[in-house]
């Protein structure tokens, strides 16, 4: 791995996920407690050598730049190890903007040339995994390859959102198909890509597009020499609300997919305006917790059923939080009832206040695009005493009590915060 330098693509919009990334990169989303989404690819590439990573960051950055900061929590300081932030060289025109994974990367080629590189790992900051980067690279190697793409089989409903690959036996690539709305094959892109340096460069220089998965390996696979790693432990891309929900569940003691502590998830624990560690979590006499995982500095009053709570997060007394997802120092008020939500940092829940609704069987699993079944509530938001939120409600951040229409809102309403609304 001496040899490879290491490129993140961590400017996603991230638009599928809606509301919580309104104030934030996609990336930068907190999971699992104490964690953000690109805890699990920075954590990956430290714990498999690579010694220099280029961040390569756009929209909203400045929580993802505060939480990466030196690169110390991932042991990426020392003469020999390095992180940095990569930004668009922004000029005066959008244009100058990131247009693509593949125009990342050819805007920062200077990074890498002067590391003089054997290799060049590309990787995507909004995926949940583990993954040993070094046997990746060794493949490669082995294969004599000038580009290998990590993937993996997915179920063939699926194969729609993903790039697919038809390969030989020994695994080369010999078709590529980009999102194809009628697959050939099942095996799917993880977005993880090992390119020889030189070859990057020339394939850089010739392509015609912006993209990857769009433009560049397509034109590869006709060209060079292609193979397709194959990987068959737990990946997620958690680019839709119903994804990022059922990610963080599979943290839970009940189905228990991801490990992190097994995996050595690295996180940054510094907390802007914190000073020291969160305390204990503190429970009250009548606390009730079942199946959930609960970060330190929380306090619970209530009952707490099949949920993620992350760090300063109050349950207040009477209040029951099940099948949801609530983020740092949220307040959820006595009598309060949040079930099948996702609730974002320092928000407001009302006393006596109800938050989503039970699930039928079926809807848990939707994966439709845009019904997840759930309610997410925004950053800062704050929910009046008395509110009934029906499912698939969404709440934009920083919206206050004053902008609710009505005590009960109907499922599939936004509630708009005036900072959002139409025209201002």
């Amino acid at each position: 791995m001496r040899r490879t330098v290491a490129m993140l693509m961590a400017g996603g919009v991230g638009s599928r996920l809606g509301v919580l990334t309104r104030t934030r990169a996609k990336p930068a989303v907190p999971f699992g407690g104490y964690y953000r989404i690109i805890d699990f690819t920075l954590s990956n590439a430290s714990h498999s050598g690579v010694s220099n990573l280029g961040v390569l960051t756009q929209y909203k950055p400045l929580s993802l730049m505060n939480h990466i900061g030196t690169g110390a929590a991932w042991d990426w300081v020392g003469r020999t190890r390095r992180v940095e932030i990569l930004p668009p060289r922004t000029g005066e025109k959008d244009s100058d903007w990131y247009r693509g994974t593949a125009d990342a990367v050819a805007q920062n080629l200077d990074f890498v040339r002067n590391l003089r590189p054997e290799r060049v790992l590309i990787l995507s900051g909004d995926h949940i995994y583990h993954m040993d980067y070094a046997e990746l690279v060794q493949f490669h190697k082995e294969r004599g390859s000038d580009l290998t793409i990590a993937m993996m089989y997915v179920p063939w409903e699926e194969t729609r959102h993903y790039g697919i690959a038809v390969v030989d036996a020994d695994g080369r690539i010999l078709e590529w198909e980009e999102k194809p709305e009628s697959a050939r094959s099942n095996l799917a892109s993880m977005g993880v890509y090992v390119f020889n340096a030189d070859f990057l460069y020339y394939a850089l220089s010739v392509r015609r597009g912006h993209d990857f998965g769009k433009d560049v390996v397509p034109w590869a696979v006709t060209h060079a020499r292609v193979f397709a790693f194959p990987f068959a432990g737990y990946w997620r891309d958690v680019g839709t609300i119903r994804s990022y929900f059922e990610a963080n569940r599979d943290l839970l003691p009940d189905r228990r997919r991801i490990d992190l502590e097994k995996w050595g998830v690295q996180t940054n624990w510094e907390e802007p305006g914190r000073k020291g560690d969160r305390p204990p979590t503190r429970y009250g006499s009548n606390a009730r917790i079942r199946n959930s995982l609960i970060s330190p500095g929380c306090v619970i009053e209530g009952e707490v059923v099949n949920s993620v709570l992350s760090p300063g997060v109050v349950v207040s007394p009477g209040a029951y939080v099940a099948d949801s997802v609530v983020m740092h120092d949220t307040w959820i008020g006595p009598g309060a009832v949040v079930v099948n939500a996702i609730v974002d940092k320092n928000v407001i829940v009302g006393k006596d206040s109800e938050v989503g609704e039970p699930q039928s069987a079926e809807l848990a699993e939707s994966e439709q695009e845009g019904i997840s079944g759930l309610v997410v509530v925004g950053k800062g938001a704050r929910i009046p005493e008395k509110v009934r939120l029906r499912r698939d409600c969404t709440v934009y951040p920083w919206v206050q009590e004053d902008d609710f229409p009505a005590r009960d809102v109907p499922p599939g309403s936004v509630i708009l915060g005036s900072a959002d609304q139409p025209g201002s």
